[in-house]
């Protein structure tokens, strides 16, 4: 029951709050993500299961800005010079999907026996969907800045500028209202006029603004200016009668390449957490449990209709723009519902007359249920993926490789590593069992080749027979270890080089006969020590001195380790191996220890 009054108010608070609080943990805990959770949550405290809050709608209402600061922010991220080069994806990619659902979609409105209008009507809603739900799956896997990524939220751009010729048709199918040229004409000027202001402003206003507020020293200025840009620029959109979110998002692209923009990002961003969580919260609130026990088999089947039908055309234009097949499978699901603006649509077309109330109902209950639906379809393709292992489509394996180095394992310390062998010309080969990271890979120029270094024939197959030097850039110990052991067992003519892991497994490669090893931190690590010394006033060169004495006395330390380590695993063997000490004196034996291992390169912590 709802609770009058400010302290009513305060209680409503309190319990959106706990819901996101005690859900979103529990959700996020058994793998089915937070947007799930927040759905979750509204449906238990809304009016239609504990009835805590009485007009979902005023709090969805309010919680879109939540959509919109998501905008803004993504919109931070996109330099004008990088939207440009997503015309294609924006409006040949985006104008193909949209056309491919829109048609897909009528005729499953048609089949279900509904009118042309009503069908296309909520075709439309369908075809638009979610950003929030889809961005936020997208952050979640960290995938907005990949190609992939970007293709998605080209789409989803294209879709928000969509609402304005929409609500434009709903006004031409409306049988009870018609507007006159002129109000049409006059409704385009001002929409023009509000999309110039905002360029305007953009361009000449805001940086200006914001160098007099930072001058100022005033924090809480600068976060209120940051909220009246976004706000400001989603109202102008508003007036103007084009989409808020559209309006935050220019804006952001506008300030993308400000000197301000990392102060605006983080200003607005626990506002934008907060707002989406709520946008959530009220959409799961909005699902009319009476209208879906009325109208359910109608309401089951067209959520089901309506997101393979959603689904099937996705995949369809995914691979006939050469997408691959997990790609386009990833796409299909991840898009398959639909959005908050369909909300918008059906609420005009049931004040213009197109639709009533019933159908009204079933359409906002279909779209709500879809939202629900997607994180638990991803879910599922994660799980069903996982079973039937990577997806080779798009992606070759490795068959009779040449090249003078074998680099196994192309993430982030293989990718910088073979930038100077590419630089100095050598003929390299790559392998690595991540399909998805080949995939990406692929785009940006590089050709990885699927291969398990840990197997024996898949060694042979890349060539490491014939490799001068066989770097092994894996992150993952015990295959590096597993790796090492086949490499100097079977191609002795190879020079080995290993990503080590930290010290003590820098030790184990030692053991193993490596010719070279790197912990992965060290180097890094030193560099950015001196960097330090440097920046608090120490001379260069005495900087440099401090750090080559750290360098020194790691490598004795290493040395230590290394014999220490060694004699362990004799008398291991023997079995009376000794207590281990702390501290022990360099034997004849680790001196010449240390004169086989100075060729090593040291890294990692102390």
């Amino acid at each position: 029951m709802a609770v009058e009054g400010t302290g009513g108010e305060l209680v409503q608070v309190v319990a959106l709050l706990g819901a996101a609080v005690v859900m979103v943990p529990i959700f996020r805990r058994i793998g089915l993500g937070s947007v799930l959770g927040y759905l979750a949550a509204g449906l238990v405290i809304g009016p239609f299961g504990l009835g805590w809050f009485a007009d979902p709608a005023a709090i969805l209402h309010v919680a879109e800005l939540g959509v919109v600061m998501f905008l803004f922010i993504v919109g931070l991220e996109m330099q004008p010079s990088h939207l440009w080069k997503l015309r294609r994806e924006i409006f040949g990619l985006g104008s193909l999907q949209i056309a491919a659902c829109a048609l897909g979609l009528t005729a499953v409105g048609l089949a279900f026996g509904f009118s042309l209008p009503v069908s296309f009507i909520g075709a439309m809603g369908f075809v638009l969907t979610s950003t929030a739900i889809v961005m936020q799956l997208l952050e979640e896997r960290g995938d907005i800045a990949l190609p992939r990524g970007q293709k998605i939220v080209s789409i989803l751009l294209y879709e928000d500028l969509l609402i304005v010729p929409l609500l434009a048709i709903v006004a031409f199918l409306s049988p009870v209202h018609v507007e006159t040229g002129q109000s049409r004409w006059i409704s385009i000027g001002i929409g023009i006029a509000a999309l110039a202001g905002l360029i305007v402003a953009g361009l000449w206003l805001l940086n200006p603004l914001f160098r007099i507020l930072a001058r100022a020293k005033a924090r809480e200025v600068m976060t209120a200016a940051a909220l009246l840009v976004v706000l400001g620029s989603a109202l102008l959109m508003q007036v103007g009668g084009l989409s808020m979110a559209m309006g935050a998002f220019l804006a952001g692209v506008l300030l993308s390449e400000s000197t301000f923009r990392h102060q605006l990002e983080a200003d607005v961003e626990p506002f934008r957490g907060i707002l989406l969580g709520l946008f959530f919260l009220a959409v799961g609130m909005s699902l009319d449990l009476a209208v879906v026990a009325r109208d359910w088999p109608l309401i089951v089947g067209g959520v089901l209709a309506l997101m393979a039908a959603k689904a099937l055309c996705i995949y369809v234009v995914a691979r006939l723009t050469r997408s691959s097949h997990a790609e386009a499978i990833d796409r299909a699901v991840l898009m398959a519902q639909g959005g908050e603006f369909a909300f918008v649509l059906f609420s005009a077309a049931a004040t213009a007359g197109v639709i009533d109330a019933t159908v009204n109902a079933n359409l906002t209950a279909i779209v709500v249920l879809s939202m629900a639906l997607t994180p638990l379809a991803m879910l599922g393709l994660r799980l069903l993926s996982s079973r039937q292992g990577p997806s080779m489509d798009g992606v070759e394996s490795a068959h009779d490789l040449e090249g003078a180095v074998l680099i196994i394992g192309f993430g982030r310390f293989g990718q910088v590593a073979s930038q100077s062998l590419l630089a100095r010309g050598f003929d390299i080969a790559i392998i690595d069992t991540d399909t998805d990271m080949i995939r990406a890979a692929a785009e940006f120029g590089f050709k990885i080749y699927y291969g398990d270094g840990a197997r024996l024939d898949v060694l042979h197959a890349s060539g490491a027979d014939r490799a001068r030097l066989i770097a092994v850039c894996v992150d993952d110990r015990k295959a590096a270890n597993r790796i090492v052991e086949l490499v100097r067992h079977e191609f002795a003519q190879a020079k080995v080089l290993v990503r080590a892991f930290d010290r003590e497994h820098a030790v184990e490669l030692v053991g193993l006969g490596v010719d070279g090893l790197v912990r992965e931190t060290f180097e890094s690590a030193m560099a950015f020590g001196e960097a330090a010394l440097r920046e608090l006033g120490v001379d260069a060169d005495d900087a440099a001195e401090t750090s080559a004495e750290v360098r020194r006395r790691d490598t004795e330390r290493f040395e230590l380790d290394v014999a220490g380590g060694l004699a362990a695993g004799r008398h291991l063997l023997l079995g009376n191996a000794p207590k281990p000490t702390p501290f022990t004196t360099p034997t004849r034996r680790s001196r010449a220890l240390s004169e086989e291992t100075a060729k090593v390169t040291q890294g990692g912590p102390p």
